[in-house]
């Protein structure tokens, strides 16, 4: 990609608002500190800007969801205040080749959700946990000058099982002091639309502060771009006419 990668980091931005201790932890909010993360890390080959909930149309509208290559999702407190109708905007620009980053707690948002087509269930366990981050495919661009593996000394505890799809690939796995796993760090496909999902970054902890944890997002963003011509969702189209297909008018049958 020649321009930079416009990047969008969406957060909640809920626990911040009432919770001091987590203000104080991201004083600039957690969409801050994962925006500050992908700067350092890929420079003058992004543009980003930041997006949340209370914002008109949570800060999703057509517009800028157009003028996006990637998103990256984290919500806990309040996924179900997210409107519809951004999800589906969402959804639909997913499929039309926008890549997906859903970090930590947003494996339970309505996009993910969504994308999946599955519960998205998982077991936890909220205490000050040690997470070991064991890269299982080294060779891909995600896993790139990342340590092996990576430690995060305190967040909350993911467990299997983990009820969403087989995914594509499979990038890290963690274990914790209780002796369970996670698949961790997981890609899909969607349409056109590359999707990432990474588990660290509980608010009660400083996470996107990690400079490994950093270094993983930027490195999803780069792998996430899609390069399209134009975006355009997937369409069911008549071969020799090159029509849409509505349902009607096809005498009964394909």
């Amino acid at each position: 990609m020649s321009r930079p990668i416009r990047v969008t980091v969406w957060g909640e931005n809920v626990h911040e608002q009432r919770e001091p201790e987590v203000a104080a932890r991201y004083p600039d909010g957690m969409h801050g500190a994962v925006a500050q993360g992908v700067e350092e890390n890929l420079g003058d080959g992004v543009i980003v800007r930041t997006a949340t909930l209370e914002q008109p149309e949570h800060g999703l509208t057509e517009e800028v969801l157009r003028e996006t290559d990637v998103l990256t999702w984290w919500g806990h407190a309040a996924h179900g205040d997210v409107a519809d109708e951004v999800v589906e905007r969402v959804h639909r620009h997913v499929l039309a080749g926008m890549g997906l980053i859903v970090l930590h707690s947003g494996h339970w948002s309505k996009i993910f959700m969504k994308l999946m087509g599955t519960t998205c269930t998982l077991r936890w366990r909220s205490e000050h946990d040690r997470e070991v981050i064991w890269t299982v495919d080294p060779t891909h661009p995600i896993a790139r000058g990342v340590p092996h593996p990576l430690i995060i000394d305190e967040d909350e505890m993911y467990g299997e099982f983990f009820d969403i799809p087989a995914p594509d690939e499979l990038v890290f796995i963690s274990s914790f002091t209780g002796g369970e796993v996670f698949r961790s760090g997981l890609t899909f496909k969607r349409g056109h639309g590359k999707i990432f999902y990474f588990r660290p970054g509980d608010q009660d902890f400083p996470t996107y502060h990690h400079k490994d944890v950093r270094k993983v997002i930027a490195n999803a963003v780069e792998w996430a771009v899609t390069v399209r011509p134009e975006r355009t969702t997937p369409t069911l189209l008549r071969y020799e006419t090159n029509d849409f297909f509505t349902g009607h008018g096809y005498g009964g049958a394909l």
